[in-house]
């Protein structure tokens, strides 16, 4: 078994980090899924579709913050001091966000399945709009290496 240089030299692996922070992006996505559907399904019969889905919506952008933060990112850093990134961050999500809650309200009003069943449009909007945070979050917030990373 022949060992690779950057083994020898111990250098960091590019591909393994990157692959490793789609995977655990995609984890802080499905956990801010759950944390989405679960508001909205709590929330639906007293505030509506609309309101709910905006609530269960920042507590999902909030929870996924958290865990990229310190675990997706964690060999990345952001410029600014923990409240501000948050805004960054939520800023930066919106254009994700936008494209999850155009597809949520788009399936609403035209797919019963979906308008019967809201988490539908929870879950395909959720999918829809992850790509585009991804590289909005590992290009414009946490772009910066870490020392010693």
């Amino acid at each position: 078994m022949s060992v690779s240089y950057r083994q020898k030299k111990k250098l960091p692996d590019p591909t393994g980090m990157f692959i490793s922070e789609i995977l655990l992006f995609g984890f802080s996505g499905f956990v801010g899924f759950l944390v989405d559907a679960s508001i909205l399904s709590l929330l639906l019969d007293s505030l509506g579709p609309y309101l709910s889905r905006g609530l269960s919506f920042l507590a999902a952008v909030f929870t996924t913050w958290l865990i990229n933060r310190s675990l997706t990112f964690r060999a990345r850093r952001s410029e600014h001091m923990p409240p501000i990134e948050f805004l960054v961050y939520l800023g930066s999500m919106m254009a994700g966000g936008s494209i999850n809650l155009g597809l949520y309200a788009l399936l609403l009003e035209n797919l019963p399945l979906a308008n019967a069943h809201p988490t539908i449009g929870v879950a395909l909007g959720s999918l829809a709009g992850m790509s585009v945070n991804f590289i909005l979050s590992r290009t414009l917030i946490f772009d910066k290496k870490r020392e010693g990373s």
